[in-house]
């Protein structure tokens, strides 16, 4: 259902529509009449009632609110919808009427309808990923020389740079697009099994209806119906939780750059966001807070599918009611997570004077393993560790930068030149592989996208 408050801030309104009350009674409404043009086209429904069940076929034609009272007391969306849909027909055509619904049951009008919803999920998702991954892409190569400090355990390590960490995202977001593109055909399969999955009301003419029904539908026919056997639709969320995982980190990171202490790089401005009630200072990063409640709540709805999958014989009874909010959460959910990253990613405010005063918080501390690397191939590596440890402690302890204690320290001045000293204090010339693993991220990107 939707949540006036809160859907604007958590959820994209286009996931929204299609999981909307009308997006869910049209999805078992096109099954419906796609069932009639194929049960025509196998000579069980005469066709001069396709049209009438077809027009029928509307989801503006029918009262969600009377609906809603009735799967109070039918258990299911369908049965009251194929009443309602039965009714109108009648008015219309009489004689039509008996044959609404023709050898199939509840399960296939949900289960169907919601493929196809999925099917349009999955675009929307793709396309936002795509989107999203572009954006990352140029950014990350804008940045692959923007030194910043690299954090391990929450403290200062050595230097990466900002397009290494945007390519970490955007190589996560790959995997997930291509995860995506090989569930696809898994996932959008036809429904269609009738009362225990037999097909046996339609007799001889099952197979012959069953497959015009899935080309209706621009859908795959599979082995055979999955009443009971949900693991197409748990691995679609099971993809869909890695993404939020993923957009989540996205976001953490953020926030975390975002904090005073930092002051590294902010998600865009604009009039009103971001504010607190009480301190007119503030600014919060809400975009973050999106992606990283996502990242929280997916979880537990993905294990509310998998619980589900013990489903009884050839209905299931309780587990299956269970996937009804949940799966189409899941997608609002990533949707909404995905529209935020969108935003901050292109519109991210990069302060690099303040990441390379960052740099500088620990007077050199963070450069000590590229002077220990070196002198290690000429002092040993124990001998060579030792000693800058030894220095890195008297540098804290005598509040000096680290510079000036290896200057100092004759074992080191001994081996290392004052311009070798400058450069390997230099956080630009200790950034290892960054812009490769940028240009490789950006290439596996652009192979997947072409």
């Amino acid at each position: 259902m939707s949540n006036q408050l809160f859907d604007a801030y958590f959820t994209a309104p286009a996931m929204r529509e299609i999981f909307s009350d009308r997006g869910r009674l049209q999805g078992m409404l096109d099954f419906e009449a796609a069932l009639a043009r194929a049960e025509a086209g196998a000579g069980l429904v005469p066709h001069t009632a396709v049209s009438a069940i077809e027009a029928a076929c509307k989801a503006e034609r029918y009262d969600v609110r009377a609906l809603a009272d009735a799967i109070a007391i039918a258990g299911n969306s369908a049965i009251p919808l194929v009443k309602a849909l039965g009714k109108v027909v009648a008015s219309g055509v009489p004689e039509a009427e008996r044959y609404v619904h023709l050898g199939a049951t509840s399960q296939d009008a949900m289960d169907s309808g919601l493929v196809l919803q999925l099917r349009e999920a999955l675009a929307l998702i793709d396309r936002d990923l795509g989107k999203l991954a572009d954006t990352l892409a140029r950014q990350a190569l804008q940045h692959a020389d923007t030194p910043l400090v690299g954090r391990t355990w929450l403290q200062h390590a050595t230097p990466v740079t900002l397009g290494m960490k945007l390519a970490g995202v955007l190589g996560a977001l790959t995997r997930h697009r291509q995860r995506l593109k090989e569930l696809r055909p898994r996932l959008l399969v036809l429904q269609f099994g009738g009362a225990s999955g037999s097909l046996a009301a339609l007799g001889s003419k099952a197979l012959p209806v069953a497959e015009a029904l899935a080309a209706q539908l621009k859908l795959s026919l599979p082995e055979q119906p999955w009443h009971t056997q949900r693991d197409r639709l748990v691995e679609f969320a099971s993809v869909l939780g890695l993404v939020a995982g993923s957009l989540g980190k996205f976001g953490r990171d953020v926030s975390l750059l975002m904090q005073t202490e930092a002051g590294e790089l902010f998600e865009p401005g604009a009039p009103g966001k971001g504010g607190s009630s009480t301190m007119p200072h503030k600014r919060n990063p809400v975009g973050a807070a999106v992606l990283i409640g996502a990242a929280t709540r997916v979880p537990g709805l993905v294990s509310t599918l998998f619980t589900a999958m013990p489903q009884e014989h050839e209905r299931s009874l309780g587990l299956w009611h269970a996937e009804w909010e949940t799966l189409p959460e899941i997608c609002c959910l990533v949707s909404g997570a995905l529209r935020q990253a969108q935003l901050i990613a292109e519109g991210m405010e990069v302060d690099a004077a303040r990441m390379r005063r960052n740099l500088d918080l620990t007077q050199g501390l963070v450069l000590a393993e590229a002077v220990s690397i070196v002198l290690a191939q000429r002092l040993g590596r124990e001998r060579a560790h030792h000693l800058l440890e030894q220095c890195c402690q008297r540098a804290v302890a005598e509040g000096r930068h680290l510079r000036a204690v290896l200057g100092d320290e004759p074992q080191v001045s001994g081996e290392l030149s004052a311009d070798e000293l400058d450069r390997l204090l230099d956080p630009a010339h200790y950034l290892g592989q960054a812009r490769v693993w940028v240009a490789r991220a950006v290439a596996e990107h652009q192979r997947f996208t072409a």
